[in-house]
C-alpha cells in the first residue's frame, strides 16, 4: 500500500463514553523491517481499553488526538517488510499489539513478526479474535500458578472474555474447575469443562471450599478471596479495581504463605503458537457474545461497559 493511502479504523477525539468512538480514516500503514502488514478481519474488545477511553489512565496516554482503540487482531499477511522471514501474503494469522499498542481496530496493522503466529485452520477469522486473550489464561495457569493435574481451580467471572478461556485451558491441563458467573450463564461455564458453576450473586464464598489456585478477573475483595486458597495455593489476579488491592497484592508476599500474584502480560509467537495448539487439538473453542461492525464501535464498547458478558465482543473489519 502507499504511504498515501487512507483507511478505515476507530477512532476518539477526547476522552469521555462509549459515544466518544467513531469510524474515521488514517493513513494506512506499510510493512517495515521485521513487521508484517495484516489485513485486519476482526479484533476483540478489552477491559483496557474502556480505561484509557474514559481518560483513567490520561496521566499515561497524555492529550495527544485523535487516538485509538484496539489490542489484539485476526487477519491476513498483506505485505511483508525486509527481513521479516517465516510469513508469505495470504498466510492467516493472530496477534497482539507490542506493550502498550492501541489501533488494531483498523483495515491494516503494521506488526513485528515476533507478536503473531499462524492463526488455527478450520476456524472463522471473525470468531477466532475471541481467542487471543486466551494467551492471558495460559500465562496465568501454566506460568504463573503452576497448575497441575487433579488441583482445584475457581475461575471468577468464568463466562467473561478471559474467563471462558481460563476455565477451557484449566481442564485441558487436568485442573478440577469451579466457575463463578452470573446465573444466566451456569449452563455455559458447565459445558466449557467446569466440575461446578455457581451464582456469584446468590453463593457465599465461604461455601466453595479450598481451592489450590484462584484466578481472578474482578479484581475487587481479593481478602474474601485469598481465605479460600489451601495452604501453599496462589491466587492470580488479572485486574484490580484500586491502588489499595495493588498494596494487598504486594502483603501477601511478605505475610504467609498463600500469595496474591499479578501481571500484566505481553505475549509473543512461542505464545500464540501454543495458543493455537489448543484450539487445533480441540481443547479451546470461541466463545462470542456479539459481533458489532468497525462502524459501530461505540456500541461494542458500551456492551463491555454494561457486563453480564458471555464471551467476547468482536468488532468485525473485514
Amino acid at each position: 500500500m502507499g504511504s498515501a493511502s487512507l483507511m478505515r479504523a476507530a477512532l476518539y477525539d477526547g476522552y469521555g463514553p462509549p459515544e466518544v468512538l467513531y469510524e474515521g480514516r488514517v493513513p494506512a500503514p506499510t510493512a517495515g523491517p521485521g513487521q508484517l502488514l495484516v489485513r485486519v478481519h476482526a479484533v476483540s474488545v478489552n477491559g483496557g481499553e474502556l480505561l484509557l477511553r474514559s481518560g483513567g489512565l490520561r496521566w499515561v496516554a497524555g492529550r495527544s488526538f485523535p487516538k485509538r482503540v484496539g489490542m489484539d487482531f485476526t487477519g491476513e499477511v498483506a505485505e511483508t517488510g525486509p527481513g521479516a522471514t517465516g510469513y508469505r501474503v495470504g498466510d492467516r494469522v493472530w496477534g497482539l499489539l507490542p506493550r502498550m499498542g492501541f489501533g488494531s481496530a483498523a483495515e491494516y496493522v503494521a506488526v513485528p513478526t515476533r507478536q503473531v503466529s499462524l492463526a488455527p485452520e478450520g476456524i472463522d477469522l471473525v470468531e477466532a479474535a475471541a481467542l487471543p486473550v486466551g494467551t492471558t489464561s495460559i500465562t496465568a495457569l501454566r506460568d504463573k500458578a503452576r497448575l497441575r493435574s487433579g488441583e482445584r481451580v475457581l475461575v471468577r467471572g468464568a463466562s467473561g472474555g478471559v474467563g471462558n478461556t481460563t476455565v477451557q485451558i484449566a481442564k485441558a491441563m487436568g485442573g478440577r474447575v469451579t466457575g463463578l458467573a452470573s446465573a444466566r450463564n451456569l449452563d455455559l461455564v458447565r459445558e466449557l469443562g467446569a466440575e461446578e458453576a455457581f451464582d456469584y450473586a446468590a453463593t457465599p464464598l465461604a461455601d466453595l471450599g479450598r481451592f489450590d489456585v484462584i484466578v481472578d478477573s474482578a479484581g475487587s475483595d481479593l481478602p474474601a478471596l485469598r481465605r479460600l486458597l489451601a495452604p501453599g495455593g496462589r491466587m492470580i489476579g488479572l485486574s484490580f479495581d484500586s491502588a489499595a488491592m495493588v498494596g494487598y497484592v504486594l502483603a501477601s508476599y511478605v505475610f504467609g504463605s498463600r500469595r496474591v500474584r499479578f501481571f500484566s502480560g505481553q505475549p509473543r509467537h512461542a505464545l500464540f503458537a501454543d495458543l493455537t495448539r489448543y484450539v487445533e487439538e480441540g481443547a479451546l473453542r470461541p466463545v462470542v457474545d456479539t459481533v458489532h461492525p468497525l462502524s459501530d464501535v461505540a456500541a461494542a464498547h458500551r456492551a463491555l461497559e454494561a457486563g453480564g458478558v458471555r464471551g467476547k465482543h468482536i468488532v468485525r473489519v473485514v
